[in-house]
């Protein structure tokens, strides 16, 4: 049993040194390429129920998003607003409201042109199905950035 485990345990090894450098790709950034800065972007950011502050997740993901379209030609920037299904609809295009200005007044806040915006709500338009279940994931914002190089 002991002979088994160690010759297991050494073609283990040599297999995965084998693993290491053959040749083909010598580094990461031959495998995977970073994304082209100056390109149309698309994120959405969450929220939590019934909130419209950013939540750390967020914040880093409109920080990353602005950091990558830095230098580049921002055509538009369109941010949508939307709600679950809780509460009244009103209080839901309210909610959504406040959400798309958060989002936008961070995206004005790391470096995108205050021109450029089109913010708008939707509140809890869309949050039922035709067979009156509600959707998921509708706490959010959604966001898209035309960028192109200069």
């Amino acid at each position: 049993m002991k002979i088994i485990i160690a010759v297991t345990a050494i073609g283990l090894g040599l297999g995965l040194t084998g693993c290491e450098s053959t040749g083909l790709f010598n580094s990461r950034d031959q495998i995977v390429a970073a994304p082209a800065s100056c390109a149309p972007q698309r994120f959405e950011i969450y929220f939590a129920e019934g909130q419209a502050q950013l939540t750390d997740a967020a914040k880093q993901a409109i920080s990353m998003t602005a950091a990558q379209v830095q230098g580049c030609n921002i055509r538009s920037v369109q941010v949508l607003g939307l709600a679950d299904a809780q509460g009244t609809a009103d209080a839901n295009l309210s909610l959504s409201e406040r959400r798309a200005r958060t989002t936008a007044e961070a995206l004005v806040k790391a470096g995108l042109p205050i021109p450029a915006f089109s913010v708008a709500a939707v509140g809890d338009l869309g949050a039922t199905t035709s067979e009156g279940l509600r959707e998921p994931l509708r706490r959010r914002t959604e966001v898209v950035i035309d960028a192109v190089s200069r």
